[in-house]
């Protein structure tokens, strides 16, 4: 997706009014949305695993993936044009929409995409979408109690990772808010803090992995 293109999937975040044929029409009331971010370097399967095991087991419509300028508590190393496209190429499709527009907003933290998505699409249900592994550093994410009480959260089983080990400062601040994997297609229904850990089959791919692999075949024997 083009950055005119990004404009026009969600013109009413753009900085300036635009025309009323671009204006992003907000999704009728029952449409639910999967929100999805990273720094995406590289995308890999891992991420498709978690957007379609999410997808099923919240029971959403959509799913919009923010590719991020970089990540705060990550090196990204890729240029940020050369993630944006890969992403699209790996992980769009009919129903899932992959956009920069985070970037280009100047955007840094969720809670700030968070606040203006719920702006603009008022009527639209949000679900924040992230893989156990990356939940294990929710906490140290800027506002991450303000984000878990302002959409609910799906997470997704990914290797090395669970609610009893790797996700414990966030399943223990927020355990009375917790739903069990059953009722997982009611969540985007249920008012923030709302959560629900899918223990789904694993994908064991990581970006650091495929980074690590890259870098390897690049040294050459001694």
């Amino acid at each position: 997706m083009t950055a005119l293109d990004a404009r026009a999937s969600f013109p009413n975040m753009t900085r300036r009014r635009p025309p009323s044929h671009l204006r992003f029409p907000s999704p009728p009331g029952d449409l639910v949305i999967g929100i999805m971010g990273g720094s995406f370097d590289p995308p890999h399967s891992g991420h498709a695993h978690v957007i379609e095991t999410a997808r099923r087991a919240a029971g959403l419509d959509r799913v919009w993936v923010f590719v991020a300028a970089g990540n705060p508590l990550k090196k990204t190393q890729t240029a940020f044009v050369d993630r944006l496209a890969a992403t699209q190429r790996r992980l769009g499709g009919r129903r899932t929409t992959v956009t920069g527009l985070e970037h280009q907003l100047g955007l840094r933290y969720t809670i700030d995409l968070l606040k203006r998505l719920k702006r603009s699409a008022p009527h639209a249900r949000f679900v924040w979408i992230m893989g156990a592994d990356n939940l294990r550093d929710f906490h140290r994410w800027k506002s991450w109690q303000a984000i878990a009480s302002l959409v609910p959260i799906v997470v997704i089983a990914r290797p090395g990772a669970n609610p009893k080990a790797g996700l414990s400062r966030f399943a223990t601040r927020f355990s009375a808010s917790r739903l069990p994997q059953s009722a997982a297609r009611t969540l985007a229904s249920h008012a923030a803090p709302a959560w629900v850990y899918i223990a789904a089959p694993l994908d064991p791919i990581s970006s650091s992995e495929i980074r690590a692999q890259i870098l390897t075949a690049a040294i050459p024997p001694i």
